[in-house]
């Protein structure tokens, strides 16, 4: 099977106005950090140019308004005077009446927040956003420009592991895709070392989240964050509720969620989103997948189940293996802006050809056309090792191939026997570092959640789970794509600018 996976100090009281105004908390600054700490709230900030930081020419950002500067923060906030990291931001300054910054992470976990903003900082500095605040896009530690850089594989390593199909389920196999998870994690080790693996989760980012706050001179955080950056806005909330003056969380990660079912779930939502987009392609008629959406699933699996044997030939000097295939289908699904290239990469592999579906799963795994990786890849397993406890129990790996086979059969490869393997985190060399639970976000203004009803990566009721554990007004955004703030969904985008710049609360139940 083919998993899918993306993916406290003075309490003051929260109140509304009657013109829908949420009131702020009393501010966090006002008690002063453990003096231990004061050396990293107390930093100066130094900004310089973005020139090595982020390609103007390539990502478009407003240079005329952009300026790019690290911060330093401890690896372990138990020990201060140990080892410390540094955080890349790249800021696009307000251009009018500034209320603060707003700080923005595009998800992952590894996603780059100074690749997001300098690729989307042209326009949303367009808008109303733009003049009220300094737009900051960070790299979270051992993220993107940050040091240091999580790197567990070489290019080529990546490269030779997504080649591999490993569908061999019998116990020889099996232990193979187990060795592999176990080498995986011990070259982690190797690269990074234990201590700092074990203070990448998401505990000790909403850390750094707030020394991030103090620098930038706001006494209140201003936070907007997509899918996974949910659970850091999610985390922060409940670490330090009463320095919150605003928070958008778009794409919720449901905090409190059972990892299996979690999974499921998520598999489920792709199933979802690639039977819209079956139904989509039918109706414009010539569609690879056929003209009936209901044998669409079926169609896909015989075009994608004899790559295991056999990947397709490319002109990108690699093959196709069944595993890019599928996650290059997981890409085309984010977005229905992608439904264009996902059904021409279809149409192609009906031709013995798996150009267009490599580039979508190259998308993904954040590999360019030199040949080079993101870290996304190495990041999203540490994070993910470290934020929940691993699954180890064989009876629940079980349940959780036979479940999500079910929930996604148009990733299932055919060669299931209900018998679920290992992955790299039951050998990750530190243990977890949080686990699921329930908020506690006694202090915490009124927030906003977004969900969309056929998001594929994180399903709809995360949002409205999410909403009702942070008491936030949630935003019913009704699509086929991952996230909908910011993105020309006035409906959405109205609302959430209203409530960042002056704190008006969406109204009850609004659906866009």
């Amino acid at each position: 099977m083919t998993a899918i996976a993306v993916a406290v100090v003075a309490v003051a009281g929260c109140s509304t106005d009657p013109d829908g105004s949420a009131q702020s908390a009393t501010s966090g600054s006002s008690v002063a950090p453990t003096p231990s700490l004061d050396r990293f709230y107390g930093q100066q900030l130094h900004w310089e140019s973005c020139d090595d930081y982020a390609d103007q020419e390539a990502y478009g950002y407003p240079a005329d308004r952009t300026d790019c500067t690290t911060v330093t923060v401890p690896v372990d906030y138990d020990n201060p005077d140990g080892e410390s990291a540094r955080l890349a931001l790249l800021r696009v300054r307000a251009s009018g009446d500034k209320i603060g910054s707003l700080l923005m992470n595009p998800g992952g976990p590894g996603g780059s927040g100074v690749e997001y903003m300098a690729g989307r900082g042209a326009d949303l500095s367009a808008l109303e956003l733009g003049d009220r605040f300094d737009l900051i896009g960070f790299d979270p530690r051992g993220i993107g420009r940050s040091t240091p850089q999580i790197r567990c594989l070489t290019d080529a390593e990546r490269d030779e592991q997504r080649a591999v199909t490993l569908a061999d389920m019998t116990p020889e196999g099996i232990a193979e895709q187990e060795q592999e998870a176990k080498d995986t994690a011990g070259k982690c080790e190797q690269e990074m070392g234990s201590e700092f693996l074990a203070h990448v989760g998401t505990a000790d980012v909403v850390k750094d989240l707030d020394v991030l706050r103090a620098v930038l001179g706001d006494d209140e955080l201003n936070y907007l964050g997509y899918s996974y950056g949910t659970r850091i806005g999610a985390a922060y909330a409940e670490e330090f509720p009463t320095r919150v003056r605003a928070m958008v969380n778009d794409g919720a990660v449901d905090p409190a969620a059972d990892p299996v079912e979690d999974t499921v779930k998520q598999m489920a939502g792709f199933q979802s989103a690639f039977d819209a987009f079956a139904a989509d392609c039918a109706a414009g008629g010539g569609c690879p997948l056929g003209d009936d959406p209901v044998q669409a699933t079926t169609r896909f699996q015989e075009l994608a189940r004899p790559l295991i044997d056999s990947p397709a030939p490319t002109g990108l000097g690699r093959t196709l293996s069944y595993e890019d295939a599928i996650t290059g289908v997981v890409q085309g699904l984010y977005s229905d802006g992608l439904w264009d290239p996902l059904r021409e990469g279809l149409v192609q592999l009906t031709r013995g050809n798996g150009d267009t579906l490599l580039r979508l799963a190259d998308m993904y795994e954040g590999r360019d056309s030199d040949g080079h990786y993101a870290n996304m890849a190495d990041v999203f397993t540490a994070v993910r090792c470290v934020d929940d406890p691993p699954i180890t129990d064989q009876a629940t790996l079980d349940r959780l191939d036979t479940e999500g086979r079910r929930a996604a059969p148009f990733s299932d490869d055919g060669r299931g026997t209900g018998v679920g393997v290992r992955d790299a985190c039951a050998f990750w060399p530190v243990p977890p570092t949080s686990a699921p639970h329930e908020l506690d976000v006694e202090g915490l203004p009124t927030t906003v959640v977004v969900s969309t009803t056929n998001d594929p990566a994180t399903p709809y009721e995360a949002g409205v789970t999410l909403a009702k554990s942070l008491n936030a007004r949630l935003i019913t955004f009704e699509g086929d794509q991952h996230t909908a703030s910011l993105e020309g969904k006035d409906c959405v985008d109205d609302a959430v600018i209203a409530y960042l710049v002056d704190l008006t609360l969406p109204d009850e139940g609004l659906r866009c």
